[in-house]
């Protein structure tokens, strides 16, 4: 845990206690701040208690006496409406802000020289974020991955200056990080998304191009700009002075890393050099994982890291759970678990990554169902359909893709592992994308992931 020693004796009202302000709260209280919880949810309030956490009702307080709003960044700020502890701030002249805000302020205040590599895109950060770190871990130096990626970044270890703080931010945690400012920032990709809170894709824009405004001076600000709205960041970024790697999984480059079929490439001043070939690191298939591992090289060269060393971390990197992550081989066969495809764009990506697909889908649909993977259903060998979709899943591949409604997820994989065995692929692949929310039969797709991986440590 990191105590915020830097808001030593200063009263904050810490709003959404889920782990993210769990987190803030007992990181201010380490530091000798005093702290007053709340959540709207009882229970929620009830574990904070529990924990030796105040709480109170905000409500009737006298806001005067804050100098501060710490709000989850779950709970809206801005859009559709702001949260009414936001409104009651505003009118207080209250700053409102979040945990990495308290983050950065406390590595300004006491360690500067430390290291913050912050991700951020619509997609791709998670793995990024891992892999960076995996990078970093690798080449010998301290490392510690958090923020959106799981561990929030005040139930990090204590702040070094020797320490790199590899940092995934969502567009939320940005819009709450006034005090931003890492030594690289990287914004992979732009497409529209949570326009619900924040107003319009325009707002959703400025807010994601923050992270590469605020990068430090010195510090080097990394772009993907395959889709316009990043292109238009990365220029912006240029014209301000800023030093800018780009990178393009669709067009070389004149300078930047950009994809060649299999290779990365870094360009200068024209001229094309081969990095590394990902072709046979599975961890990295797909167009997705090549930006992600182009994002990995520039943010550890620009860290002064040897480029073999970064070579020999891409091809050691165990990928991320529950997306595109292999966890077991039968003969040729592949199990890939994907459970984290929640979607239909999610399970977009394992699709366009393999060929000769037993795939295993279904649970709660989203709207508009998998008519939009329709390009992709020449790879699948055969669906295997699960849950509550099942039915109209296989409505949709009807003329197109055989199915099976097995039911259950058990079921799905005996018949997939069985006929994926008798494929006259050299590498048939059985793989979980379901395309769907797991709540018609687990709790989370880590969960239902979790169940994956051991029906598949226990086939034959």
């Amino acid at each position: 845990m990191i105590a915020l020693t830097t808001r030593r004796g200063q009263r904050l009202a810490i709003v959404g206690l889920g782990a993210s302000g769990m987190a803030a709260a007992r990181a201010l209280d380490a530091g000798g701040a005093d702290i007053i919880g709340y959540d709207d949810s009882p229970a929620r309030m009830a574990e904070a208690q529990a924990a030796g956490l105040a709480t109170g009702d905000l409500k009737n307080l006298s806001w005067a006496d804050l100098s501060a709003l710490v709000l989850a960044p779950g709970i809206p700020l801005t859009h559709p409406k702001p949260h009414w502890s936001v409104e009651r701030a505003r009118a207080a002249g209250i700053p409102v802000i979040g945990d990495l805000d308290l983050f950065f302020g406390e590595r300004q205040a006491h360690v500067p020289p430390a290291p913050v590599i912050a991700i951020t895109g619509t997609n791709g950060k998670s793995t990024t974020t891992a892999l960076i770190g995996h990078v970093i871990g690798q080449a010998g130096r301290q490392v510690a991955i958090g923020g959106n990626i799981g561990t929030p970044v005040l139930a990090l270890e204590p702040l070094t200056p020797a320490c790199h703080y590899v940092i995934e931010c969502s567009s939320y945690q940005i819009d709450l990080t006034p005090a931003l400012s890492p030594r690289v920032g990287i914004h992979l990709n732009l497409t529209p998304d949570h326009i619900d809170r924040h107003g319009s894709f325009e707002g959703y824009e400025a807010v994601k191009e923050r992270l590469i405004a605020a990068v430090e001076p010195e510090g080097t600000a990394i772009v993907g700009v395959d889709d316009n709205a990043s292109a238009a960041i990365a220029d912006r970024a240029e014209q301000r002075g800023q030093i800018v790697v780009r990178l393009s999984m669709k067009r070389p480059l004149a300078d930047g890393i950009y994809l060649d079929g299999t290779r990365l490439m870094r360009a200068h001043g024209g001229a094309g050099t081969v990095l590394v070939d990902l072709a046979g690191i599975d961890t990295l298939r797909g167009v997705h994982n090549a930006q992600n591992a182009a994002a990995a090289f520039a943010a550890a060269a620009s860290l002064g890291i040897d480029d073999k060393k970064i070579v020999a971390a891409l091809m050691s990197f165990p990928g991320l759970a529950h997306r595109m992550q292999i966890v077991g081989r039968r003969g040729k066969v592949i199990f890939v678990n994907d459970s984290k495809a929640t979607n239909a764009d999610a399970a977009r990506q394992a699709l366009a990554s393999y060929d000769h697909i037993h795939w295993i889908a279904g649970g709660v649909a989203k709207a508009g169902g998998i008519a939009d993977l329709k390009t992709l259903f020449a790879k699948i060998r055969h669906a295997y359909l699960i849950g509550d979709a099942a039915p109209s899943f296989a409505a949709t591949l009807a003329g197109h893709v055989a199915t099976s409604l097995c039911g259950t997820l058990e079921e799905a994989l005996r018949q997939a592992a069985a006929a994926a065995q008798q494929d006259d692929a050299s590498e048939p692949v059985v793989l979980l994308s379901p395309a769907c929310a797991s709540f018609d039969q687990f709790a989370n797709f880590e969960v239902r992931g979790e169940a994956f991986t051991a029906l598949v440590a226990a086939l034959p």
